[in-house]
């Protein structure tokens, strides 16, 4: 009997893998088979989940999405595969997963989450073993070389940190591992925190044996329960192992690492809200400076990264930084865990280098709308980023080419809609959003996001097309004031998504094309 492999992951767990499991088991003790399960972590292919692999002289053929009721037959048709009407054919040879980029998520699908020897066997920890092996000041040039950007939304590189922490002098350092993924749309960071736990770990290690820092914290939204607890026995694994503890990696010098788990805010997602609330108080936005690399938690120097960005620090020792240059285009370097959500055929996880087109992903890997109606826009960054029209997925994934029209990659998530999305609604909705979500700190964002709220709701009950054009532009000189002023990119952004819906949708909103972009 072939191996069977099986996603653990959350989502796959949610529409049906642990009964597909539990009917596997139940069909080969009643039929005498030695079934041998693994369950692994999900290649991201989600419209294709629960989706089981089998073990073939050609590598792994797929079936799915399966429901426990189809695994009978699927059992009968190992060794002749393609007689069922649920097989994929080989699973690394789908065109979806083929054509993509995989640096990051080179293990999902493939390894089990909580195995070492898995882990070790596909490369892990040759980045920790490099790092070791050069020293701290050429590690951290390594990562200065490789272009890598911070993956959490302002893009800012991520060596120049490294160095700003390494350089300060101070009796403790941190490393803080911004995990509260709060945007819609988005699941990358869970996905690899539920499926490639020791890749996070080895890329916190290196950078605090890399900027003299001893203790590390993971801040992991509430909602992730299933990333918290593989993230905690992960842990003991690797301080069982050298990993982590007073000697990590034979490095001589101690690094350690805690889960801290937030209470649901969105604000904490932003890193100096998020240091707060790690400190036991209310997460509430700092001003700037000092910056949290001289100052930062406790008020020492700490280095602040998202998942990604941390877990991309093993391949660039591993491999090299120029092996990791060698992908991207311009200043926007390696790869991005593109996130496909929303109204969607195919949603899933695309790891492709920077530069391929907004259109490719929609549409090439997406499949169009789920709906099978026309796509009337995509969102990309979160419940605050820009919508995009049809007219611009052209543009590439590019940091500087989504600045260039007013708009941001953020952490990678594009949602996507069909034209019978009302955009009106949607910019109501981000106000909306900003004003549950704020912390309350500065004014343009405590005040104007309610105002902003009562501005549309005023608009789209104006009589007439004068008091429609009246509120639009008293919307507008919010926007602006919200979008100059605030404190974070909480307020910062919420104009964002009403400001291009506005503009590229103004008979949403009951405006004239012209008036809408005065």
């Amino acid at each position: 009997m072939p191996t069977l492999y099986l996603p653990c992951d959350s989502l796959a767990r949610a529409v049906g893998a642990d009964e597909v499991s539990t009917a596997l088991i139940t069909q080969a003790q009643e039929r005498h088979l030695p079934l041998e399960l693994q369950r692994t972590s999900s290649r991201g292919l989600y419209w294709l989940e629960p989706l089981l692999e089998v073990d073939s002289p050609q590598g792994r053929i797929g079936f799915g999405p399966l429901t426990a009721a189809d695994v009978p037959s699927v059992l009968d048709a190992i060794g002749n595969a393609s007689a069922h009407p649920l097989a994929l054919g080989l699973v690394e040879e789908l065109p979806y997963l083929k054509t993509q980029q995989r640096l990051l998520f080179a293990r999902a699908g493939i390894t089990r989450p909580l195995s070492l020897d898995d882990y070790r066997a596909h490369g892990g920890f040759e980045g920790l073993n490099r790092a070791v092996a050069i020293g701290g000041e050429q590690t951290a040039t390594a990562v200065f070389d490789s272009g890598l950007r911070g993956r959490g939304g302002a893009a800012f590189p991520a060596g120049i940190k490294w160095r700003t922490v390494r350089g300060t002098q101070a009796a403790q350092k941190y490393i803080v591992c911004n995990a509260d993924e709060g945007d819609s749309g988005t699941f990358a960071d869970r996905m690899l925190m539920e499926g490639d736990p020791f890749l996070l770990i080895e890329g916190m290690s290196i950078a605090g044996i890399t900027v003299g820092a001893t203790l590390g914290y993971i801040y992991v939204r509430s909602e992730y329960p299933d990333a918290v607890a593989t993230l905690r026995a992960a842990l003991n694994i690797a301080r069982t192992a050298g990993y982590l503890g007073a000697n990590v990696g034979g490095s001589g010098q101690a690094f350690d690492l805690e889960v801290r788990v937030g209470a649901g805010a969105y604000i904490c997602g932003e890193e100096t809200a998020l240091l707060d609330s790690l400190e036991g108080k209310r997460g509430i936005v700092r001003a700037k400076p000092p910056i949290p690399a001289l100052q930062g938690l406790f008020g020492q120097p700490t280095l602040v990264h998202n998942v990604l960005t941390l877990a991309s620090v093993p391949l660039i020792l591993a491999k090299g930084a120029q092996f990791y240059r060698d992908y991207g285009m311009g200043r926007s370097l390696g790869t991005m865990p593109f996130q496909l959500a929303g109204n969607i055929r195919h949603g899933g996880l695309v790891e492709r280098a920077f530069g391929l087109t907004l259109r490719e992903l929609l549409e090439g890997y997406g499949g169009g709308t789920a709906s099978g109606r026309p796509l009337k826009a995509a969102q990309v960054g979160g419940p605050l980023g820009t919508w995009v029209p049809p007219s611009q997925f052209d543009t590439p994934l590019d940091y500087e080419a989504f600045a260039a029209m007013g708009a941001m990659l953020g952490h990678g998530g594009v949602v996507a809609a069909d034209d019978s999305l009302d955009m009106a609604q949607m910019a109501r909705f981000a106000m909306q959003f900003c004003a549950e979500e704020s912390c309350g700190k500065c004014t343009p964002c405590r005040i104007g996001s309610t105002r902003g709220v009562e501005v549309i709701d005023r608009l789209l009950a104006a009589p007439d097309q004068s008091g429609r054009d009246e509120q639009a532009l008293i919307l507008k000189d919010l926007c602006d004031t919200m979008q100059y002023g605030s404190l974070c990119a909480l307020g910062g952004m919420a104009p964002f998504p009403v400001a291009s819906a506005l503009k590229y949708f103004p008979a949403d909103f009951g405006l004239q094309p012209s008036e809408a972009e005065q």
